[in-house]
């Protein structure tokens, strides 16, 4: 509420800030602490039939070839059950000691790198197996010594913490930072933040330089402690700058594994067409601030209107969380396609907007939609003048005093050249439609023309027009 002014409060991004980073923070620990009341967050919007199909359940078709797979050898099928039954991912419960058998096939039987350091790490950590130092040691530097990066940064996590050989932990994780690996910049980061790097002071800018470096490759906990650094700023280096604090902690504290099972429980919902107690579980995660939730409270709204959702009821939640979607960092563009359409039709004492509802399918065209090029089309069609502001963003600013045949022809041809193919056929519809209209203009005004020509020159001429108009009106 405070990051987005809702319920009447005001925009305030330190304040925003404070809440999110303790979720935020939270949320690391909870992630190496990890149960069975937890699940990985998947950001499965209910519009996009490819995700939906990739759920699946322990006795779901794609599990089972998955299970067949890896009994043939297949490593990454043995890597990918692993981690969908440990996190709970696709569909299926998490499940730790049942991940680590097939953390252990694959290092063991299979002798995969990637099986390798999954399993040295759970041996480590004592995740669904007793903990055993030695024998994940010697499973991280087989993975290692095949070339596996992640390996290189847990070795270098077991010199520290272990042996606290600082100049050795430090020699692997600039070996793993170069090969592009998020937890080595972490790791230099928070050595550099400490005062630990061998032979060198303390440097908070150091630090920073890393923590960028991390979070950009998606590591949560430099997310962290990079927003930390831009809530407060470091005299003479780096300014305050908490609006991006603030969307950095949001990101890390959405991460969390709670709010996955929410999410988890609504997308299972959804697909036992239990519509009703998934809206709910949506509705919970909506509330959270989280986008994609956001989006499948508002698309179960729109589907349901009229079944167990009242019309009224059900557009005025279209209305508002199509517009808390589009308000996010990466709005979605079917989202925005269909909060211009509300605009475009308007609502209880809310009008039309036109001007609203072009600037979304703006958006939406210019993110490779191509439904927003139709749609503008339509507007067009419908007598309204698109502003310069949005031809202009459209590039098509010469078009401003063109003839509208002009403009929509433009707008519909960007709409069949997009690389959606199924958006070719309705838009070459759309443009032979315009061919038509102007067609028929350009020989109605020469109709128009003839017969005044005819009132001079007399009964020949009214024949020959009568003729050519039958042919054209055939042709129609």
């Amino acid at each position: 509420m405070h990051h987005q002014g809702r319920h009447g409060l005001p925009k305030d991004p330190d304040l925003a800030y404070a809440y999110y980073s303790n979720i935020a923070k939270q949320t690391t620990l909870d992630r190496h602490n990890h149960t069975l009341q937890q699940s990985f967050v998947e950001a499965v919007y209910l519009n996009n039939e490819e995700a939906l199909n990739l759920q699946t359940r322990e006795d779901h078709h794609i599990f089972q070839w998955l299970k067949h797979q890896a009994q043939r050898g297949a490593a990454d099928a043995e890597q990918t059950i692993a981690r969908m039954l440990f996190w709970g991912q696709q569909g299926l419960s998490p499940n730790i000691q049942e991940a680590v058998k097939h953390y252990r096939r694959g290092a063991v039987q299979l002798e995969d790198p990637v099986s390798m350091y999954d399993y040295g790490i759970v041996l480590l950590q004592g995740h669904g197996v007793d903990k055993d130092i030695q024998k994940g040691l010697t499973f991280l530097k087989k993975s290692m010594d095949q070339g596996f990066v992640p390996a290189i940064t847990a070795l270098a996590w077991y010199y520290e913490q272990y042996e606290h050989d600082y100049r050795k932990a430090v020699q692997l994780w600039e070996k793993a930072d170069l090969l592009g690996c998020p937890d080595a910049a972490l790791n230099l980061g928070v050595i550099h933040s400490l005062g630990l790097f061998p032979g060198k002071p303390a440097s908070q800018y150091m630090a920073y330089t890393y923590y960028l470096k991390s979070a950009n490759r998606g590591q949560i906990r430099g997310a962290v402690h990079l927003a930390e650094v831009w809530a407060t700023g470091i005299p003479g280096n780096v300014t305050r700058r908490p609006s991006d604090a603030v969307l950095w902690v949001k990101w890390a504290a959405e991460q969390n594994g709670y709010l996955g099972r929410i999410l988890r429980k609504a997308l299972d919902s959804y697909l036992l067409s239990d519509m009703f107690s998934s809206l709910l579980y949506y509705v919970i995660a909506a509330e959270s601030g989280y986008a994609p939730a956001q989006f499948n409270v508002a698309y179960l709204c729109e589907q349901n209107a009229g079944r167990f959702l009242d019309p009224a009821f059900a557009k005025h939640c279209m209305w508002t969380y199509y517009n808390f979607t589009i308000q996010s960092e990466n709005s979605d563009t079917y989202a925005l396609i269909r909060m211009g359409d509300l605009l475009y039709e308007g609502h209880g004492s809310r009008g039309r907007d036109l001007f609203f509802a072009a600037q979304m399918y703006t958006q939406a065209a210019l993110k490779g939609n191509p439904q927003g090029w139709y749609s503008l089309g339509l507007l067009a069609e419908d007598v309204y003048r698109l502003p310069l502001s949005i031809l202009s963003k459209l590039g098509l600013s010469k078009l401003y005093m063109a003839d509208n045949s002009l403009l929509q022809t433009a707008l519909f041809q960007r709409c069949r050249d997009s690389d959606i193919a199924d958006s070719y056929l309705p838009c070459s519809l759309a443009l032979f439609k315009v061919f038509l209209q102007s067609f028929q203009k350009e020989y109605s005004d020469s109709f128009k023309f003839l017969a005044a020509v005819a009132v001079v020159a007399g009964p020949t001429v009214l024949v020959i027009i009568g003729a050519l108009r039958r042919r054209v009106l055939s042709l129609n």
